[in-house]
């Protein structure tokens, strides 16, 4: 017979127990609550402890659930996707042996929130000539292909030019990101780049950011969207869990002792 366990979505501080309804993960329509020692509590829902699939459809069910847990507190400590408990006892007993770390995280991170910011550069063919421009070692290397006529020197110099792009690429990314970034210091705790998914993607850049300042946010990413519109388009995404900026593990009970 299948045993349940309880998969843990986050941490937080109540005096009560919450019920989210039956949107946990995995499908089976499995609520949504919390077991609490203390004033301290975990978000979990019942899943089976011997199959747990990773796909989009429970990472995405994972998040939903933190953010549906982030409109109604202000500290919420996220734990990693994929994070399962034999027994409500083992979560008590997890609690009350870490309970003064997690209580000061929910302080640390109180009023903390994650919003994403990507960066697309809207014309490549533009941005590579930029490049050619600016690196005057890739000009040379270009005018000597131009007059070499053995294929295999020819293939070598293009391939020498080829790591050039890529590195100069690389470091126009990182300059543009830089500039973008500089203008939101001032607002937001800290940041973290991620990795980018195109060579067009200039930023992916996750900022820790107080609640209260969210506007703020907002006014700045207008103001930066009409300066560069002409030559960037930039996503932005509403407020996150802040996955980037604390990464709790959790595991079972005889490997916490």
């Amino acid at each position: 017979m299948q045993r349940d366990g309880k998969y843990i979505y986050c941490i937080i501080a109540s005096d009560y127990d919450i019920n989210l309804g039956p949107i946990g993960v995995g499908g089976r329509d499995d609520l949504v609550t919390t077991i609490g020692f203390d004033g301290l509590c975990m978000v979990v829902s019942d899943h089976p402890l011997s199959r747990f699939v990773i796909n989009p459809e429970n990472m995405l069910a994972h998040q939903k659930v933190i953010e549906e847990v982030m409109k109604e507190f202000r500290s919420v400590l996220p734990i990693r996707f994929g994070t399962i408990a034999a027994t409500p006892d083992e979560i008590r007993n997890l609690l009350n042996r870490r309970y003064s770390e997690f209580m000061e995280l929910l302080r640390q991170f109180e009023n903390k929130m994650e919003l994403n910011v990507r960066g697309t550069w809207k014309n490549m063919g533009m941005i590579y000539k930029e490049i050619d421009k600016e690196h005057a070692e890739l000009q040379k290397i270009r005018a000597e292909i131009e007059k070499l006529h053995d294929q295999e020197k020819r293939n070598l110099k293009i391939a020498e030019a080829g790591n050039l792009v890529e590195h100069a690429l690389i470091e126009k990314k990182a300059e543009e990101a830089g500039n973008i970034i500089d203008v939101f210091r001032k607002s937001v705790f800290e940041f973290k780049h991620n990795k980018t998914s195109s060579d067009a993607m200039f930023m992916n850049t996750a900022f820790l950011v107080n609640s209260v300042r969210e506007v703020e946010f907002d006014n700045i990413m207008a103001e930066i969207g009409a300066r560069y519109q002409d030559r960037s388009d930039f996503v932005y995404t509403a407020p996150l869990p802040i996955f980037n900026f604390i990464d709790l593990k959790i595991f079972p009970e005889k490997w916490e002792l």
